[in-house]
């Protein structure tokens, strides 16, 4: 069954009324009371209660009154009220789920009683059920760092607090005081986000791709902060690299926000030549590649023009790390992403791709600039990096920079590599160009078979964003992020990790995981833009699927495309074309 163009991962829990425009992953029909500034508020109620201390009614009464939308407004004469009690050996707990992974903090409000001192609460959020449960340190690694998670606040006498702004799906409150009795009117979520429209859509035969794409839709939608950050919980840094997916999918979704630029400005004067972009030499091409990318797909020339004395600047920096041999000899962090931090070899196998890739964009934007000989210097250095063939490298990441660079063979290469051990091996930042490699080696299904299994492998174990690093192999005998931990089960948050994201200081909200998103897109609806966003070509590639249908924001307006197989295998093509973009099937 068809369904309209809008985001379809509809599934969610809210039951509220709304004043400000949710993500349409909530759905239409829930939301509640919103201020907007430069970004929107929106109070959620909870859609359930995971657990509490006491199933007496004794020191937890009339728990249900919290999952009832509320006005946020305390009264002398509430009715619907839970009240928190407590004495010297029991100080009750409850853990609330908000539904979906969100940004921000919460509001608790408190009613009126005898004491008018302050009740205190032990706060703690938790992007998985089981980090609410956690304390900061030992073995599982909760941390404070970044955002607070875990506090101790007090709530006023008839009034309200409004504290917290991280990442988090779930919260965690315990009385911290005996001889208590708080009659707690509402826990409600403050969630803050920016109010876009989601102008790009995508919806096929298979309902866990349609998932997966608007998961990874959702994900960097949440990362959009007053800057694009890569984490709400950690990593709340404009990362670069870990941009590039974001951006692609920030293309693909929400067209030509103002976010993108704003944030590549703010590292270009963050760190001036010849720095790296966050210390990191990879990072300075992502930039650049960036940059050639949001032209490709908004034609902005005055922007692009804007950066022209940095390039050149750039790009001549570069020449001075290749050696004799055409050899890349990058100094600074030398980093693709952090499960290949360890194996040599396909750092520098994927450095050297890079360099290419980085030279090539070079030239292509010279050329836009009028500058026809640095067009050709930038390209002759893109060609003699060619020469050096680096050895040795196995790693699927490197990989596909090595067929996406033109270095090796993408058919050889998603033959005796990306395909070997399944979906072992992947990574959430370069599985985006693993698929874009096996895109260029014609191996669409393979491609729609690795999504299914690694993204939607998050998806079954109850992620509703994309995380910071995921192996298909820590998901055996784990249970799922919303519920209890489970006896003789892995906590796939706490027990495994490494490098920065060990146990709880793993991200379950990274931007740079969505490449599924802009993937399918791009492969799938077959949107493949040209001459600075004038025209898009029509090349979809359904594989196995029976239809595939979605819009897509261009310059002129919102693309709208549909898809189905037809006899003989043969793809029937319609679309409605904004005036004044040229469409090519």
């Amino acid at each position: 069954m068809k369904l309209s163009f809008k985001i379809f991962f509809v599934s969610l829990l809210f039951a509220n009324t709304v004043s400000a425009q949710l993500p349409p992953v909530f759905g239409q029909e829930y939301g509640s009371r919103a201020t907007k500034t430069e970004m929107t508020k929106t109070y959620l109620t909870p859609s359930r209660i995971i657990w509490k201390s006491d199933d007496t009614g004794t020191y937890l009464k009339d728990v249900d009154n919290l999952l009832r939308k509320g006005t946020g407004q305390v009264a002398v004469n509430d009715k619907n009220i839970t009240h928190f009690i407590s004495d010297s050996k029991n100080k009750p707990s409850i853990i609330l789920d908000y539904g979906k992974e969100i940004h921000g903090g919460i509001k608790i409000s408190m009613g009126i009683r005898p004491s008018k001192k302050p009740f205190k609460l032990r706060v703690r959020f938790g992007e998985s059920v089981s980090e609410t449960l956690s304390d900061v340190g030992g073995k599982t690694n909760a941390t404070n760092e970044h955002s607070l998670r875990d506090f101790i606040i007090e709530v006023p006498w008839l009034g309200s607090v409004e504290i917290g702004e991280t990442g988090f799906r779930f919260v965690r409150l315990d009385v911290v005081d005996a001889d208590e009795d708080a009659p707690i009117k509402s826990v409600e979520a403050s969630f803050i986000y920016r109010d876009i429209a989601y102008l790009g859509s995508f919806n096929c035969s298979d309902s866990r791709l349609n998932e997966i794409w608007a998961t990874g839709a959702y994900t960097v939608h949440l990362n959009m902060q007053n800057y694009l950050w890569d984490g709400i919980k950690r990593d709340r840094l404009v990362w670069v690299g870990d941009m590039h997916p974001e951006v692609m999918t920030i293309n693909s979704v929400f067209g030509n926000n103002s976010i993108v630029p704003k944030s590549l400005d703010l590292a270009k004067s963050q760190y001036p030549l010849p720095q790296w972009m966050n210390g990191i030499s990879s990072y300075s091409m992502w930039w650049l590649l960036i940059h050639k990318s949001w032209y490709d797909y908004h034609g902005d020339l005055k922007y692009l023009k804007e950066q022209e004395t940095y390039i050149v600047e750039l790009l001549d920096l570069f020449t001075k790390y290749i050696g004799k041999d055409n050899e890349e000899k990058l100094n600074g962090v030398r980093f693709l992403d952090w499960p290949t931090s360890t194996d040599p070899k396909a750092v520098h196998a994927g450095l050297q791709a890079m360099m290419i890739m980085t030279f090539e964009a070079g030239s292509d934007i010279m050329t836009l600039y009028g500058r026809n000989d640095l067009s050709k210097k930038y390209l002759q250095v893109a060609n003699n990096l060619k020469k050096h063939k680096p050895e040795g490298n196995t790693s699927k990441q490197a990989a596909s920079l090595l067929a996406l660079s033109g270095l090796e063979s993408p058919v050889t290469i998603n033959k005796t590599i990306l395909k070997s051990n399944g979906v072992s091996g992947m990574s959430t930042f370069y599985g985006y160009y693993i698929l874009e490699a096996m895109a260029k080696a014609g191996d669409y299904n393979g491609a729609l078979d690795v999504i299914k299994k690694y993204w939607g492998g998050m998806l079954d174990l109850g992620a509703t964003t994309f995380w910071e690093d995921f192996d298909v192999n820590d998901a055996v005998n784990s249970s799922r992020i919303d519920e209890m931990p489970k006896e003789k089960m892995n906590d796939i948050h706490g027990d495994f990790g490494d490098f920065c994201y060990v146990g709880f200081r793993h991200s379950f909200a990274h931007g740079w995981a969505s490449g599924p998103t802009p993937w399918l897109t791009q492969h799938v609806l077959g949107i493949n833009v040209k001459n600075g966003g004038n025209t898009i070509e029509l090349k979809p590639n359904l594989g196995d699927l029976k239809f595939a249908e979605g819009t897509f924001p261009t310059k002129f307006g919102v693309l709208k495309v549909s898809h189905k197989q037809g006899k003989n295998g043969k793809i029937e093509t319609t679309f409605v074309a904004p005036k004044g973009l040229k469409v090519i099937k």
